[in-house]
């Protein structure tokens, strides 16, 4: 059989979620063909400069305007504003023929059935056959969208359901027609992993799918909840936010972000269609949301909902009165407990066990979720595992209900079924009686999960290309301390992980580094440095550099910041291959490790950037000399080498972050030839290590120390100078700031020098550092450090 590729895709209606799927397959490199129906009038600027309905510009006209809005939207939809030119846009009739040569059409219009099969009638006398056809629909049964359709369409047609926004949120579902060729399932499940970057889950054609229909199952749930309780809009928000691994929007804030009247229309879908469900009586709306259907409270979209903001505050719904009052704190002694708990999923046991009114919520609420997922299998899916993957995939949770209930306990979790009056499926006892206490567990580092089938514990599929860290810690682990594990990935690779408090970068971070350097060159052949936390690193621990500046501890602080540079130059300057596998926030001191190893494999979602200036410094650990190398190594013969030493020492001093991995080449920070990019996280460990195996493989020597970086001396720092007495002259920078961007200009142009010279990178390390420590001893620096500590926000002063 042919292998089939994905090179052109069709995207038919470019709404909010249409444009965001285009953008999302042009950020994988796709050609996309985005098209809408044609404008039936003109509109008043059309008018004014005398166009017709004939003139192509009005006939794109509605395609042209949603591209554009999605592309102003934040988060933004696309990974760097260069993909743009691959996606084309068109309207329903001047290019409908040109879907004749895609590979894959998706039909992303308005949720009406008429109007789907309307598209696909049209669609149908233009499809190629063979080609790929879907629908990105969030509950409208596949069956019924197939109906009458020729059997080539009906073998290779689906549904594919992506959440909103495209780009970030992870679940990919796919839901089978009734004669949909299981090659096509198999295909789309494969390429929503490695291509689009998702988590793909299969479902049954069943109302609201899966993801859908659990989290629309647990906000209705707590609707009801809600007032039996007498707990507020921001309580609740408190209880189902960050402390219980789910989104800082957490409930109703995420429900206005959303749109209640989304929310409505899947709740209602699920309470007509779904008879059976023994939970359907919660799908019927609270009174106070049908009071703010009928106000249009909406929220984000209509200005108010759940919260609203007025002038600079924002203001929350009382739910009784239904009138907006000020924001209380919210605060309750069982989450005191969990305060010293790091890891999410050791929470759960506490949080249960509390005499207040939070532990009242969480058992009720656990109990209702862990009863209704238990009785959607089978409806929704055979696999319990699906489940959570739809949850912690559509709605950002860390752990979906199957990993909460384990996490309390297969018994405890039946008694606070029975406390509430609530029946688990008859498999969970099954489960129980078989000899299995547990949903999920891992054999030979392998995720196995509950099969209700077999009645036994089976390897979750799809995780071949996966090293998931949690499963082999223990087992594999040669070293650790409070910063750091270190595990045998196999093959000769070590990796080094982060597990300091939000990755920071302090002394056991450091000497874990050291460590895995020491081992790799010892007995194995490379080191990856990849973690699996939800940041690769916010960057070094600031807090003791603080007390040490305060302290006036300026020696043990030059030794401290010393130590931070050997140790990326150990990075660079080791005998074996290193790889360093940055996601999410890298920033800072995470920026400069990842500016020294041999290989950079960026996550796509990696924000990554040297920030130092936020807090009213320099980067200290390299990334100051890095930029000034990489300016150097950019120098071309008859180029005007101060502007593109300015381009970099600007992305220092502007503090810029990266918005993705791709941006990041376009800063300096990664290289092009280098460094690669991974969409999917979960394949990152491992491709990091098929890297640093192939580097070792090819005949890995340690590089020679650099002593050729060409600086320019008092050329650029005199430009420098001048300018940075330019912008605080016009207040666009404070006399602090020009203080500090001044230190990084001395350090950029290579010091005061006569002339431009060549430097060895030792020299740069000792006047960065130098700087560096100077900044420690400024009372407006630690202010900004000390601020930056409390609020997590910069102090400008």
């Amino acid at each position: 059989m042919k292998k089939r590729r994905i090179n052109k895709i069709a995207i038919i209606g470019s709404g909010i979620m249409g444009s965001g799927i285009a953008c999302h397959f042009a950020n994988i490199g796709v050609e996309v063909l985005l098209l809408d129906i044609v404008p039936k009038s003109l509109n008043e600027k059309e008018k004014t400069l005398g166009l017709s309905l004939e003139d192509k510009a009005v006939r794109n006209r509605l395609v042209n305007d949603a591209l554009k809005t999605a592309l102003k939207s934040k988060p933004n939809p696309i990974y760097s504003h260069k993909f743009i030119q691959r996606i084309k846009c068109g309207n329903l009739e001047d290019d409908i023929s040109k879907i004749k040569d895609v590979d894959w059409i998706m039909e992303v219009v308005v949720e009406r059935l008429d109007i789907k099969k309307q598209v696909f009638n049209t669609l149908e006398k233009h499809r190629s056959p063979g080609t790929l056809i879907t629908s990105n629909t969030s509950g409208i049964p596949i069956k019924f969208m197939s109906e009458g359709r020729s059997e080539d369409f009906q073998k290779h047609f689906c549904g594919t359901h992506f959440f909103n926004p495209a780009r970030y949120l992870k679940l990919f579902e796919i839901i089978p027609g009734p004669k949909t060729d299981k090659g096509v399932l198999d295909f789309l499940n494969g390429y929503g992993e490695q291509f689009l970057g998702k988590t793909s889950v299969v479902a049954k054609d069943t109302p609201a799918f899966i993801g859908n229909r659990i989290g629309i199952f647990g906000i209705q749930s707590l609707f009801h909840q809600v007032k039996e309780l007498g707990l507020s809009v921001e309580e609740v928000d408190k209880l189902t936010g960050p402390v219980i691994g789910r989104p800082k929007s957490a409930t109703f804030r995420t429900v206005d972000v959303v749109g209640l009247d989304t929310l409505v229309h899947v709740a209602d879908g699920i309470f007509e269609n779904c008879p059976d469900d023994e939970a359907q009586q919660l799908f019927i709306l609270p009174d106070f949301v049908k009071k703010m259907m009928e106000n249009k409270w909406l929220g984000s979209k209509s200005g108010q909902g759940f919260y609203k903001k007025e002038g600079k505050n924002i203001r929350v719904l009382d739910l009784s009165t239904l009138e907006y009052r000020d924001k209380k704190r919210a605060k309750f002694e069982t989450l005191e407990l969990t305060k010293s708990i790091d890891n999410v999923i050791d929470r759960f046991k506490v949080l249960i066990d509390g005499k207040d009114k939070a532990a009242e919520f969480y058992r009720k609420n656990f109990a209702a979720m862990f009863a209704y997922v238990s009785h959607r299998i089978p409806e929704i899916s055979d696999e319990l595992y699906k489940i959570d993957d739809a949850m912690k995939a559509g709605f950002g949770w860390e752990h979906g209900p199957f990993q909460i209930w384990d996490a309390i306990g297969i018994e405890r979790g039946l008694a606070l079924l029975k406390t509430e009056g609530l029946e688990p499926a008859q498999w969970v006892l099954d489960m129980l009686t078989s000899g299995n206490d547990s949903f999920y567990s891992v054999q030979n580092g392998a995720s196995h999960a509950y099969d209700i089938q077999s009645k036994k514990q089976l390897r979750i599929p799809g995780q071949e290309s996966f090293i998931i860290l949690d499963n082999i810690r223990k087992s594999n682990e040669v070293f650790k301390n409070q910063g750091v594990v270190i595990e045998d990935l196999g093959d000769g690779i070590l990796n080094c992980e982060f597990r300091s408090k939000m990755n920071t970068i302090g002394g056991d971070v450091l000497s874990g580094l050291n460590k895995a350097v020491d081992l790799a060159e010892r007995n194995f052949e490379g080191l990856v440095i990849g973690n699996q936390g939800a940041n690769f690193s916010v960057g070094a621990n600031i807090g003791m550099i603080f007390m040490m500046a305060v302290e006036q501890e300026y020696d043990e602080l030059n030794t401290a910041i010393k130590y931070f540079q050997d140790t990326m130059m150990r990075m660079r300057y080791s005998s074996i291959p290193t790889v360093a596998a940055p996601h999410g926030m890298t920033l800072g001191g995470g920026c400069e490790l990842s500016l020294h190893v041999d290989k950079v494999v960026a996550a796509a979602e990696t924000y990554i950037g040297l920030v130092e200036f936020g807090v009213g410094l320099i980067p200290g650990g390299g990334g100051s000399k890095e930029m000034a190398m990489r300016a150097s190594d950019s120098f071309r013969k008859n180029d005007v080498e101060l502007n593109i030493l300015q381009e970099y020492f600007l992305t220092i001093g502007m503090a810029k972050v990266a918005t993705s991995a791709y941006e990041a080449f376009d800063l300096g920070i990664l290289k092009h030839g280098r460094d690669s990019v991974i969409v999917n996280r979960d394949r990152q460990i491992a491709t990091a290590k098929a890297h640093a195996k192939l580097m070792a493989k090819q005949g890995y020597t340690k590089p020679v120390k650099r002593k050729d970086v060409k600086v320019l001396g008092k050329q650029a720092l005199g430009m420098f100078l001048v300018g940075t007495d330019a912008m605080q002259a016009s207040n666009y920078i404070s006399e602090h700031d020009q203080k500090i961007a001044n230190k990084l200009a001395y350090v950029m142009a290579g010091g005061d020098l006569s002339e431009p010279s060549l430097v060895n990178e030792q020299y740069l390390l000792d006047i960065e550092r130098e700087a560096f420590l100077s900044l420690c001893t400024e009372r407006k620096t630690l202010e900004r450090i000390q601020h930056m500590l409390k609020t997590g926000k910069p102090l400008r002063n």
